[in-house]
């Protein structure tokens, strides 16, 4: 009977506790916090400024070689 006892807590107990330990933390951490949010926003607008450039370079490459796209597409 001496043996149950720890044998039960490390094969029942701890990982129980280690379970709800987690979901409580996940549960905590639902949606972006206000610091997580302004980095998207920071990340969207890099990315829209990136799409702008691509598509200005897309128009210049459009009226100086206006072949350039059957030459590279695969």
């Amino acid at each position: 009977m001496d043996e149950a006892v720890p044998i039960l807590l490390v094969i029942i107990v701890i990982p129980m506790w280690i379970i709800f330990h987690y979901v409580t933390k996940w549960k905590t951490m639902k949606g972006l916090t206000a610091e997580d949010e302004e980095s998207f926003n920071d990340l969207r607008r890099a990315s829209d400024r990136l799409e702008d450039r691509l598509r200005s370079m897309e128009r210049i490459l459009d009226n100086e070689v206006p072949d350039w796209r059957s030459r590279h597409d695969t």
